[in-house]
């Protein structure tokens, strides 16, 4: 793995929103899990693309977290614990969900 985070190219904010929601949605442990992300992300994304882009922010993350990370970027923001178990809903994001027909 290269020190340096890739670049997410091809992915749109939507698709990307997209994308997040699904990760939340569908089971990890479900044996189709990469072909129901990509049907909820919808466009021209496959199974392997999406699992490819996982994979690739699981990286980037752990990148972020291991402090190889040198620059800033921006205004650095105090951070706040939060409780990984409880997810706050945008007004976007609850649009984008009720958009998404997982049937």
């Amino acid at each position: 793995m290269d020190d340096f985070p890739k670049v997410l190219c091809g992915w749109s904010w939507e698709e990307n929103k997209l994308f997040e929601l699904a990760l939340a949605v569908v089971d990890e442990q479900d044996r189709n899990r990469w072909e129901v992300v990509a049907a909820m992300v919808g466009g021209n994304k496959s199974a392997e693309d999406v699992q490819k882009h996982y994979v690739t922010l699981l990286e980037d993350l752990q990148i972020i977290e291991s402090g190889k990370l040198d620059h800033k970027l921006g205004e650095t923001q105090p951070c706040v614990e939060v409780d990984s178990q409880s997810i706050c809903w945008s007004d976007d994001d609850n649009t984008l969900l009720v958009r998404l027909d997982i049937n």
